[in-house]
């Protein structure tokens, strides 16, 4: 198949159970690719394949299918909901053209929906929203459309309505053809019959019908000019509009149904073909350059004529090999090809190229510009990299990933498991951007850094289950940081001598707070030649390397300014080495005058609670330190938003969850840095000098 119109690259994403995993099922059954489909909640759908999957019924890693629909192929990427695993959904909208946004109908707009939005927004992604679980207690569309114009700031363009709700719920009925879709109690997806709309909901159908084409034919002013006569327009120039205005992100089509019951599925697959882009349609990425990562003003047109340019952006470890994942955007792929990896300067050879069936292969011998594939075997290839053509070399814009706030320590429980160990990390590092690992140089222990409790508790677990490598693992750490708190002026000479030429360099130099996330700042003031030019690099990068370490814990140093304004030069004894070891001392000697502080991280909470327990919930995010922000009572309960420190939110589903009967639900994510109070400063301080004290 080459004709690129006839693509659909879109991936499913939303909040835990609202049921993303289970729509992508039965997209699959309809569409042929399976012939019995898994249910989650048995720990059998075909997308969620590990072992840590099927066990707690969510879905960790974003697993890419291909399958056909009206002679259109879907290339479906089905995301994880849960926030320490949005690196996924981040990386998978990435090379994403469109995308089914799924809300629970009793749940509505819940928090984590709402991130998984926002970075939909960002990515600029047309979507289609699919409003599940009519068929459970409690279920209200009309609710749900309402959140996602007040909570989500959208505006959805309603095409289906419900007929009946809850347990009553047998269908839909098509706003734009005025036809009702009846499924019987089969539980079969084919089993429906078309019927004229319910009498009781003519006057409905009617009153959102209107409203549905006066949405719509704002996208064509001729349209408009002739429905404002009375003229209404015809089907195919209504689908043209929405297709516009879906794609411009004017608004986002919605649909209702019960993907568990199979019941609406096949008019969101219709919607697919209908109104999101085919991969020709979408902006085409920018290409960036290399050195600085800056726009260079190009862009890599979707076409099988161009030159070869593809974007790693996932990499799986499983039974078959190391498999990495590739969004192809221009150009033509084959068996055999020499393609350069741009990040690294070396070339790769395509050796096995596969097509995704969940966790199925199909071989394949090329593959073209729309294409989303799997390659087996590479051996550079990180997440982010971009492969291109030997001869036209280009950067695709990379991914960027949110930095990791929660450590632990593991130390292997015998010792033939370090090797193993090493190894296993090694893979899992490459998969997984927002996982870090490094080793503590004083007791040489493994530190593991990610995105949440969940993340590493999920990590320790593959290490265990699949590399068969037991561990010890230490207490949660959290990532404080450094800063100063005043201005200081200072003078620090370095000056040694031995037989021979000697070492001296003195520096005249102010430090001070920087804007908050500003980093490290170093600028350069000297005039008439006290400190010759040469040697400021050799001064910023003195201070530079003595920011890793603070001086109140060893915690990496945040928004220092430093600015260089006199100083004092041997005409034979000084030299870069002589002013660089001069700023280090510098840098010891003035960081306790500045008022040195400590800086914890904080995080964005989002709770959502019955309504009979918020008071609990707030006196306990107060007791952890918390900030209450906001307060939005919904449908089903109360959600709370909260900035807490991370360092008090530790177990703190356990908690929340016998507070709230097992009613409450939670995502956080890291919001920044903010001052430690003086207590538990001086408590983290302690504990740092003991601990060392004890190695």
């Amino acid at each position: 198949m080459t004709d690129l119109s006839k693509y659909r690259n879109i991936g499913i994403f939303a909040h835990v159970d609202a049921g993303k995993t289970t729509t992508t099922e039965r997209i699959l059954k309809l569409t042929g690719q399976i012939h019995k489909t898994g249910e989650v909640h048995d720990g059998e759908s075909t997308t969620d394949f590990m072992e840590q999957e099927a066990e707690r019924g969510i879905t960790i890693q974003s697993a890419a299918v291909s399958c056909f629909w009206n002679n259109h192929r879907f290339n479906v990427i089905d995301t994880p909901g849960h926030v320490d695993f949005t690196v996924e959904v981040y990386r998978s909208l990435k090379v994403l053209d469109g995308g089914i946004g799924v809300f629970c109908g009793s749940g509505g707009v819940e928090p984590q929906s709402e991130t998984n939005w926002r970075y939909a927004n960002e990515s600029e992604v047309s979507r289609l929203i699919f409003v599940n679980k009519l068929d459970r207690m409690g279920a209200n569309f009309y609710n749900v459309v309402d959140q996602v114009k007040n909570v989500l700031g959208a505006t959805p363009l309603i095409m289906v309505l419900p007929i009946g709700i809850e347990d009553d719920f047998v269908g839909v009925v098509d706003l734009l053809s005025k036809k009702a879709y009846v499924w019987d109690d089969s539980g079969l997806p084919e089993n429906y019959e078309i019927q004229d709309i319910p009498a009781d909901m003519v006057d409905d159908v009617e009153a959102y019908r209107e409203e549905l084409i006066e949405t719509a034919v704002e996208q064509d002013d001729d349209l408009m000019e002739a429905y404002m006569e009375g003229e209404e327009p015809s089907i195919e120039d209504l689908k043209r509009c929405i297709r516009k205005g879906t794609r411009d992100l004017a608004f986002f089509p919605t649909f209702c149904g019960s993907a568990f019951k199979n019941k609406g599925v096949q008019l969101v697959l219709d919607a697919v073909v209908d109104y999101l882009p085919s991969p020709t349609e979408v902006d085409p990425q920018p290409l960036t350059d290399k050195e600085t990562g800056e726009p260079t003003g190009e862009v890599a047109t979707v076409s099988a004529d161009e030159p070869l340019r593809a974007l790693a952006f996932k990499i799986m470890d499983d039974r078959f090999g190391a498999l990495t994942f590739i969004r192809i955007y221009s150009g033509v792929l084959k068996k055999g090809d020499t393609v350069l990896n741009s990040a690294t300067g070396k070339t790769e050879r395509i050796g096995r190229m596969v097509e995704m069936q969940a966790d199925e292969r199909n071989e394949l011998t090329s593959a073209q510009a729309g294409d989303i594939i799997a390659v087996v075997g590479m051996k550079n290839v990180q997440t982010g990299h971009t492969l291109c053509d030997v001869k036209h070399e280009c950067t695709l814009e990379p991914m960027i990933f949110p930095e990791p706030v929660i450590s632990i320590a593991v130390t292997p429980k015998d010792k033939g498991g370090s090797e193993k160990m090493g190894i296993a990390i090694g893979k899992m590092v490459a998969e997984d951007p927002s996982f870090q690992v490094e080793t503590d140089e004083d007791s040489g222990e493994t530190i593991l850094k990610g995105m949440g409790e969940l993340h590493l508790d999920i990590k320790v677990d593959i290490l265990k289950r699949t590399y068969g490598v037991d561990l010890i693992v230490g207490q949660p750490q959290v990532a404080y940081r450094e800063t100063i708190t005043q201005p200081v002026e200072d003078s620090y000479t370095h000056k040694k001598q031995s037989g021979g030429s000697g070492q001296f360099g003195k520096i005249d130099y102010r430090i001070k707070p920087g804007e908050p996330n500003s980093g490290f700042t170093f600028s350069s003031s000297v005039v008439g030649g006290n400190v010759p030019k040469e040697f400021w690099p050799a001064i910023e990068k003195g201070f530079a390397g003595m920011m890793e370490q603070g001086v109140l814990a060893g915690f990496p140093v945040l928004d220092v300014e430093i600015e260089l304004f006199d100083g004092g030069f041997h005409a034979v004894d000084s030299s870069a080495v002589a002013f660089e070891i001069a700023a280090k001392g510098a840098f010891r000697q003035s960081m306790p005058k500045a008022g040195a502080q400590l800086l914890e991280p904080i995080m964005h909470v989002d709770v959502f609670t019955p309504e009979d327990h918020v008071g609990d919930v707030i006196g306990d995010l107060n007791r952890r330190r918390g900030m209450i922000k906001d307060q939005q009572a919904g449908t089903t309960g109360v959600r709370i938003k909260a900035d807490v420190p991370l360092s008090e939110m530790f177990g703190y589903i356990g908690t929340l969850r016998t507070m709230t009967s097992g009613r409450g639900q939670f995502s956080m994510e890291f919001s920044h840095y903010a001052a430690c109070p003086m207590n538990v400063a001086e408590e983290v301080i302690a504990k740092v000098k003991e601990e060392k004290e004890s190695k």
